[in-house]
């Protein structure tokens, strides 16, 4: 099937103290978080003078993307579109029906299925198609993609390099891997087949790959950086709670992988970086965290075999047991009531 563009779709995030405040709103609009709550994270964006760093990962994603299809001589230009901030994907997918795009391929930022990690993509979808009418492009979702083989080894890689940091505490340090928490009645929705905890399970999977990989038998998979009112219950432990209670069993030093995240957005360098190494140094733990994967020059390459699978029926690279999930066309859900 031919394809004239592809559409990189992301999450966004601010580029100014100005900003930060209008973006926290886009995010967190019809969730009913506190406005204290956005006063608190706004401040960590505010530690940063207000810039998320996720829109130049995105560039330097999008320019890596780029060579790898020219050096393939695959010709489909890149169109850039956020959820929360601009570029719009409204606005982008305007762009593109503007540029004559008849029928484009959609990468979205996230491995994982549940409703922020894929169905929420789909509305983007939906909604920027929506908003430009009559001659907006087909756009077809890509896959899920966190057990595809160039995923886990630039994790596994990442993991390997944070050990190495340990130094002589190396053989002492426990792994740890985090993703973003999410509501358990978010989690206990089906997923592309059928089953409950999509998502848990899909990230389960991903760190028993990279952990595999690395040589590491025994592991943690905890989560981070939940923000809904303290009466609803969310994914457990906490990082931050779990590095006190290994620090009581004895645990000298940790290694923490952001396995859930593609980018080192301000989830990561706020909430592992500072809190979860601060909570590890206070308690005089040695503390390295890996490098999310987008950076690793096989992501890049991932994309285009991703890509591949549209453009020359190349067979779906995966390395576990679970559907490759997450495309579709036009929005469409995966299944009735999947995610």
């Amino acid at each position: 099937m031919s394809f004239d563009a592809l559409l990189f779709l992301s999450f966004g995030g601010p580029e100014g103290p100005e900003e930060v405040r209008p973006f926290l709103e886009n995010v967190t609009r019809g969730r009913g978080v506190p406005p204290e709550r956005l006063d608190e994270v706004a401040e960590h964006y505010l530690h940063f003078g207000g810039v998320s760093p996720i829109n130049r990962l995105n560039e330097d994603i999008m320019a890596a993307l780029r060579s790898e299809l020219d050096a393939q001589g695959r010709d489909l230009p890149v169109y850039f579109g956020n959820r929360n901030w601009h570029p719009m994907v409204e606005d982008t997918v305007a762009r593109m029906a503007g540029d004559g795009v008849g029928r484009a391929l959609v990468f979205a930022t996230s491995a994982w299925g549940g409703y922020s990690g894929c169905k929420q993509y789909h509305e983007d979808i939906a909604r920027a198609r929506a908003s430009v009418g009559e001659g907006a492009p087909e756009l077809v979702k890509l896959r899920q993609f966190f057990d595809h083989p160039l995923f886990v080894e630039a994790n596994a890689d990442a993991v390997r390099a944070a050990f190495e940091e340990l130094g002589e505490r190396a053989g002492q340090a426990r792994l740890v891997f985090t993703a973003h928490s999410v509501p358990l009645r978010a989690d206990d929705r089906p997923g592309a087949d059928g089953r409950p905890q999509w998502y848990s399970r899909q990230v389960a999977e991903a760190a028993r790959l990279v952990a595999e990989r690395v040589g590491v038998e025994s592991y943690d998979v905890v989560w981070q950086s939940r923000s809904g009112p303290p009466q609803v219950p969310w994914l457990e432990p906490d990082i931050c709670d779990h590095i006190e209670d290994l620090h009581a069993k004895g645990v000298d030093a940790v290694v923490v992988s952001p396995i859930g995240f593609v980018s080192d957005h301000l989830e990561v360098i706020w909430d592992l970086d500072n809190e979860a190494e601060e909570a590890a140094r206070e308690r005089g733990m040695g503390f390295a965290r890996a490098a999310t994967a987008g950076t690793d020059p096989r992501f890049a390459k991932m994309i285009v075999e991703l890509i591949a699978e549209h453009t020359d029926d190349a067979p779906v690279c995966k390395l576990s047991e679970l559907r490759a999930a997450g495309s579709t066309v036009n929005g469409a859900l995966c299944a009735p009531g999947c995610c």
